[in-house]
């Protein structure tokens, strides 16, 4: 007998490592370089299943006469690798691919952990376990196992005419998954377990049940590939992760999501539920069915929903105006079906995030407008948040130009603003005099005149010592609760209080002119009058 290291052959499986084979093997290998007209004795063998464990594996089956001890952990591997090599019957009576096939025959009677595990260890070679249906044969024996902890009016397997086999047309019955959804998050114990699995077999888990893409009408889907694909973003190796490969799964959970709609998610749940699919590459068709659905609950919505980073863009700002402003478009869009006192809620929901936006350096002045003006007038009551947001702005962005701050100023409704935020915004430096002005004349519609102060020609009439101050006041039914007496005390304290109010207006006003008119400054450039 020969030594088996004599007459050695070098073979390198997927370009990782040597193996040596004897004469044993040599005389299938030369036959197989004469076909290729190979000169040399290097054989390089591409896409072997399991790579150089894989070979070895098979060689250790050849050497020891058609004897190798098959295991749950490597029956795929072993499966994949005969199958790769066509180790049928032709080849040998006494052939790999036979014994996996007993061995496989026995799936039914694994336990849950062992099939898990077997599926698992199929992804390396993920194209090969698919293509010689061994990834058909696991999850068909995983749905079975399933079946059996579920209540059938919950979990039951049908069979589909569009299944490619037997084993393949099982699919979740969602018949009455909508009408207790605790009762369901309580039955599906297995979210966690299949989180261990990758993208492309939880592809062909979702196909075997009838839910991929726009087949998905299932609740315990959609929460699974919810939980499946939050699971993932935590996971320790998220880094590694090609999250493409994951879009399918986004795709399928976002439209479960929108079919369901709000019977199910709130409003928290919703955005909770977009930030997660966002991150794995979300087609705009189904984002956009997410946000209009989102859109038409935004009255439900927190500031901190609508705090959505940027994505880390320095040149887009910190939070994702644009989404912000869509939501808004979609809630509006539908004024006719929102109620006054929604409307209003959002109201101070935006007034709140441009508040938070406002130091933003980024933040574009268009972008700040966009959201300021994108609520008709009546979804607030008083401007006065609105005005505390632009006052935060121009503080983050003293280099504004006069008009863009006045730009900003429009925004305002001056009747709608309380009489000690008029009076903080005419004190204000960085707002513009005429904002100013205009302010004051919409809190006090008697000094209307005052504006003839600052004329266009710079000069202040002659009248102003003759100016006159008059005051109204509606008289109501308070009259009914309170003695003449103590009405009449009240009234006189309101106009001395307004009386002395306007003197002081009139006052800084005149000053304010004589300066001017020792400087002769531009129209532009006057100065603010300051209030008391």
């Amino acid at each position: 007998m020969s030594d088996p290291c004599d007459d050695l052959l070098q073979i390198h499986v997927n370009g990782e490592q040597t193996f040596f084979l004897s004469q044993k093997l040599r005389r299938i290998v030369e036959q197989q370089k004469r076909e290729s007209q190979v000169s040399n004795s290097l054989i390089e063998i591409d896409g072997f299943p399991g790579g150089p464990h894989g070979f070895e594996l098979v060689s250790r089956f050849c050497y020891n006469n058609g004897v190798v001890l098959i295991t749950v952990p490597n029956v795929s591997l072993l499966y994949c690798c005969a199958a790769f090599l066509e180790m049928t019957e032709i080849a040998s009576t006494v052939n790999l691919i036979h014994q996996t096939e007993v061995f496989l025959e026995g799936i039914f009677y694994w336990s849950w952990n062992e099939i898990l595990t077997c599926l698992k260890n199929c992804e390396p070679f993920f194209d090969c376990a698919s293509s010689c249906g061994l990834i058909e044969k696991l999850i068909c024996s995983l749905l079975a196992k399933m079946a059996q902890n579920y209540d059938v009016n919950l979990f039951s397997l049908s069979s589909s005419s569009t299944s490619s086999s037997p084993e393949m047309t099982h699919s979740l019955s969602s018949q009455g998954v909508c009408e207790n959804a605790s009762l369901n998050r309580a039955r599906a114990w297995w979210f966690q377990d299949l989180t261990i699995l990758g993208p492309k077999i939880i592809e062909q888990f979702l196909k075997a049940l009838g839910c991929y893409g726009t087949e998905n009408n299932n609740l315990i889907v959609t929460r699974f590939l919810i939980h499946y694909l939050k699971t993932t973003l935590h996971s320790n190796y998220r880094k590694s992760l090609v999250l493409a490969d994951y879009t399918g799964l986004a795709d399928t959970a976002a439209y479960g999501v929108v079919l369901t709609g709000k019977t199910v998610f709130s409003c928290r749940g919703l955005f909770s539920v977009l930030r997660i699919v966002s991150r794995f590459g979300l087609s705009r068709i189904y984002r956009t069915g997410l946000e209009r659905l989102i859109g038409s609950m935004l009255d439900q919505a927190t500031l901190d929903d609508l705090l959505v980073s940027s994505g880390g863009d320095s040149g887009r700002g910190v939070y994702d105006v644009n989404f912000v402003l869509r939501l808004i478009g979609l809630f509006v869009h539908n004024d006719d079906k929102v109620s006054s006192r929604n409307m209003k809620k959002v109201g101070e929901l935006i007034d709140m995030y441009l508040a938070e936006i406002g130091p933003d350096q980024n933040l574009k002045i268009s972008k700040f407008l966009g959201v300021a003006e994108s609520l008709p007038d009546y979804a607030r009551d008083s401007y006065d948040y609105v005005y505390r947001a632009i006052d935060i702005y121009l503080e983050s962005h003293p280099a504004l130009s006069l008009e863009d701050r006045s730009r900003l100023c429009r925004c305002l409704n001056y009747k709608k603003l309380s009489l000690e935020a008029c009076k903080d915004l005419a004190k204000n430096p960085r707002i513009p005099p005429r904002a100013a002005i205009d302010a004051l004349a919409s809190q006090h519609p008697t000094i209307q005149t005052a504006q003839e102060f600052v004329c266009d020609d710079g000069s202040s009439p002659s009248n102003i010592n003759d100016y006159q101050i008059v005051l109204y006041r509606n008289e109501d039914s308070d009259s009914k609760s309170v003695s003449e007496g103590e009405e009449m005390k009240v009234n006189m304290e309101r106009m001395q209080w307004k009386v002395v109010e306007l003197e002081k207006v009139c006052r800084e006003m005149k000053g304010q002119m004589a300066r001017m008119a020792k400087l002769d400054e531009p129209q532009d450039n006057w100065p603010l009058p300051r209030l008391c």
